[in-house]
């Protein structure tokens, strides 16, 4: 029996010395649940698993970014590719979020119906339509999916326009950008800001024309932002550390190779690639993180009537530089604070 408990005894000791022996990359990787939209932008996520290293991450692909925040909330993952306004939004609900890094700006999309008698550019053509709308009595119908950036980039542009999305036009909400198409075939609105890559699907179709690209107001270009909780942050600091390392190396990737972007583009959303060469021309990869612009965003959305608190400091408190940081190797005044 002595004998039998010795064997086992050194039967253990080999096989502690032989884990030992593993090399740290054979070893379990730590693993990050990360939530993107199905859009333009978005899409580059998708190359994640092939572009980290040191984790593991599931990139998984949801229809719309509200979709994306409600899962990271919930805890259903662990870093989400949503937009400003939706940080801005998670603040004010109290929810704890975390934002880590930039990704793809860009992206907006102001379309009118063909037989509008509106010029490209021209907001007083534009205005001088929806007066007549409201002098028949006929509502001025306009449309985007109310949460995402292009809403708030819409309703900026017509609050510096002097529209008032209330009063001038009836708001309509269409929660999935893909179904953006069918509502301006069917005639059920008249403006739309949509998101690429639909904009250029619809353009392409002749579905409705070119307005603008809504980038003068306090949000600019700015789309997307990477989030996290500060439990993430706590348990897996350097999983973070190394996402945020690949969502740089890819946006470097896609700025230099637009093939590959609208090869992922293609692939995920499954549109045609001459799409996606068109829609590209609107984005902007950037894994910055816009501190004053930021700012500007909340004070946007709460005159817009779009949060109700005044997030500003929270906004400035949750902007986490230090894995952007560590993944470029620049201090946060290079990376937008």
């Amino acid at each position: 029996m002595k004998k039998l408990i010795c064997l086992v005894a050194g039967m253990a000791s080999l096989a502690v010395l032989a884990m030992n022996d593993v090399p740290a990359a054979a070893q379990a990787e730590p693993t990050i649940k990360l939530g993107y939209a199905k859009c333009a932008h978005c899409t580059p996520l998708a190359l994640l698993p092939q572009y980290a290293k040191g984790v593991k991450v599931e990139a998984i692909g949801f229809n719309t970014g509200n979709d994306v925040l409600t899962a990271l909330v919930s805890k259903s993952i662990d870093v989400g590719q949503v937009t400003y306004l939706h940080y801005a939004v998670a603040l004010d609900k109290g929810f704890d979020v975390v934002a880590i890094s930039g990704q793809v700006n860009g992206g907006s999309t102001m379309l009118v119906t063909n037989d509008l008698p509106v010029t490209p550019e021209d907001w007083g053509s534009l205005k001088k339509v929806i007066a007549e709308y409201k002098a028949e009595g006929k509502p001025f119908r306009v449309a985007a999916s109310r949460g995402n950036a292009q809403d708030i980039h819409m309703r900026g542009a017509f609050a510096k326009q002097g529209i008032d999305v209330n009063k001038d036009v009836q708001f309509i909400n269409i929660p999935n950008p893909s179904d953006h198409l069918q509502a301006l075939r069917r005639g059920e609105i008249e403006l739309i800001c949509t998101v690429e890559p639909f904009g250029t699907q619809i353009v392409q179709l002749n579905a409705a024309k070119l307005f603008t690209h809504p980038y003068d107001q306090a949000a600019g270009k700015l789309t997307n932002l990477m989030l996290t909780r500060s439990d993430v942050i706590a348990a897996e600091p350097k999983a973070l550390e190394e996402t945020v390392r690949a969502i740089v190396k890819i946006d470097d990737y896609i700025a230099g190779d637009k093939s590959a972007w609208i090869d992922v583009i293609n692939k995920v959303t499954g549109l045609d690639k001459s799409v996606a060469a068109d829609a590209i021309g609107n984005l902007y990869p950037d894994p910055k993180m816009y501190r004053a612009s930021a700012l500007a965003i909340a004070v946007m959305m709460r005159d817009l009537k779009y949060i109700n608190s005044d997030v500003s400091a929270a906004v400035e408190k949750n902007l986490d530089y230090r894995f952007l940081e560590a993944a470029t190797g620049k201090p946060k005044s290079d990376l937008g604070y």
